[in-house]
């Protein structure tokens, strides 16, 4: 019989939860009476009720964020049905800051803030029947020395199938109103010898993929240079992934130097530019040192292997669709990385609600908490938005069509050009989802060739070249009428492709 259960709903299978181990492996004398089972959210509901309840625990704690508190609800109402008597605790970013736009009142106890401490403070006086009046429970922030880390608890499987989460400081200095890190007082650092002999083990128990939570990874440059150095010295070992987000104008040459010394592959860098209108970004209360941004991102196109993701945000406040196409034109002309498109959300803690009167800003109060319309856009926009943002992952950020799709505008606006695309090819599936390689490419190949008018001779060599770089594939049925003469350049060694295309 395990007393206490530690849980939560990934968002997929491959994703591991550092908050759970934290919990766990601050639980002192509890522990032996403790144990960590993850779900994801595309598990049947009450199958998880049972799979929790035939432990028989006195506790659940529950890990609640914005991709699983729906189901988080449905999942407490299943467990307090059958077992009435099971305490369940909540925590996580989802609890923390009110208000609790789902249902969470059947819990018992919430634990808001950091929770690596108090949890195990609350589930001895549950244990020892000295349960607390107060059903939310508000938390400081716990000295960061005093914790015990997590990473010992990644089991084997863990190790050999997902990823491994990692983290050498919490917080975040910077006070964008749409982030919950702007809640953050300062940011703290753990004790970063100790840190690397827990990150040495993992790596000799075969650890290969490490994803940094930091929100600042390279805030503090001497730490994130040792960081570095860390992978750097594995490079004679098998292949390793490391990510990690970061600031986009702060890049000394002490990191560049290293960050350039990565081989293809083992570097991805996440960075959050939202937006490149300085307007928007005081509105936000995001800093925004153009010039900078632009020379690092420069750098990591041109002299580096690193895989680059962007950030863009569709719907901030008194953002118009012209200056977020202009962003996008922007960073296309800057960088060939992966730019992921995302709609603004309103999280409850954050201080994105003061523009809503100014800017007339409407969200959903269903999770994830997307806008709806604002006075910039009306929701037909931000519908087309969305279904903008599938497409443009669908072709562009997947990689599938990295030649072809630049067909779509040719040297003129890639926003203007796309938009046209997406909303042709939506009048075509009627879907945003479950669209096949085969079908998007023919869809593709249709638009450029018949509706942009480009010779279909061209546009299929650009997409042979695209569909084929992966040995094994077929030739897709639309493009076999121009097969022939794509096969014999090939022979004769006339194709090729650069890093970026490969």
């Amino acid at each position: 019989m395990q007393k206490i259960i530690l849980t939560t709903l990934n968002s997929r299978f491959t994703h591991t939860s550092i908050a759970l181990r934290y919990l766990y492996a601050n639980l002192k004398e509890l522990q032996g009476t403790a144990k960590i089972l993850e779900f994801s959210i595309n598990d049947a509901i009450q199958t998880i009720a049972e799979k929790l309840l035939i432990n028989t625990p006195d506790i659940i704690g529950i890990g609640v964020y914005i991709w699983n508190v729906t189901e988080v609800s449905e999942l407490i109402h299943i467990i307090k049905k059958v077992s009435p008597e099971t305490t369940i605790v909540l925590g996580g970013p989802e609890v923390s800051h009110e208000p609790f736009r789902v249902n969470l009142d059947s819990a018992d106890f919430i634990i808001q803030g950091e929770g690596d401490l108090a949890f195990y403070e609350l589930c001895r006086n549950i244990l020892n029947d000295n349960t607390p009046q107060d059903k939310v429970i508000k938390m400081s922030m716990p000295s960061l020395k005093n914790l015990e880390f997590p990473y010992k608890y990644y089991t084997d499987d863990d190790i050999k199938n997902r990823y491994i989460y990692v983290e050498a400081s919490r917080g975040c200095p910077f006070e964008c109103e749409f982030c919950l890190s702007s809640m953050d007082e300062k940011v703290r650092a753990f004790n970063l010898n100790k840190l690397l002999k827990e990150f040495e083990i993992l790596w000799d128990r075969g650890a290969r993929n490490f994803k940094f939570i930091d929100r600042t990874f390279n805030l503090n440059i001497k730490t994130a240079n040792i960081l570095l150095d860390f992978f750097l010295t594995k490079e004679d070992k098998p292949p390793y992934f490391a990510h990690f987000e970061v600031i986009p104008d702060h890049f000394p040459d002490s990191i560049k130097s290293k960050i350039a010394s990565f081989p293809h592959g083992a570097l991805q860098l996440e960075i959050g530019i939202q937006t490149l209108n300085p307007e928007i970004a005081k509105n936000i209360s995001r800093q925004l040192k153009l010039d900078k941004i632009k020379e690092n991102i420069k750098f990591l196109e041109n002299d580096t292997e690193a895989h680059i993701h962007l950030d863009l945000i569709v719907g901030l406040p008194g953002e118009s669709l012209e200056s977020f196409g202009s962003n996008l034109d922007e960073l296309v002309s800057l960088s060939s990385c992966e730019i992921q498109i995302g709609i603004l959300k309103k999280l409850s803690g954050t201080f994105i609600n003061r523009h809503d009167i100014e800017f007339g800003m409407l969200y959903s109060d269903i999770p994830p908490y997307d806008i709806l319309k604002n006075s910039e856009l009306s929701f037909n926009d931000i519908q087309i938005m969305k279904r903008f943002s599938r497409f443009w992952d669908l072709t562009y950020n997947s990689g599938n069509f990295r030649r072809s799709v630049e067909l779509i505008w040719r040297d003129k606006s890639v926003f203007e050009n796309f938009y046209a695309f997406s909303l042709w090819a939506y009048t075509k599936t009627d879907s945003t989802y479950k669209i096949s390689l085969e079908r998007l490419g023919e869809l593709l190949f249709t638009y450029l060739s018949e509706i942009k008018n480009l010779s279909a001779k061209e546009v299929a060599k650009e997409m042979l070249k695209d569909m084929m770089k992966l040995k094994g594939r077929a030739i897709p049925s639309y493009l076999k009428p121009y097969a022939n003469d794509f096969k014999l350049q090939n022979k004769q060694g006339t194709s090729g492709f650069n890093k970026r295309q490969q």
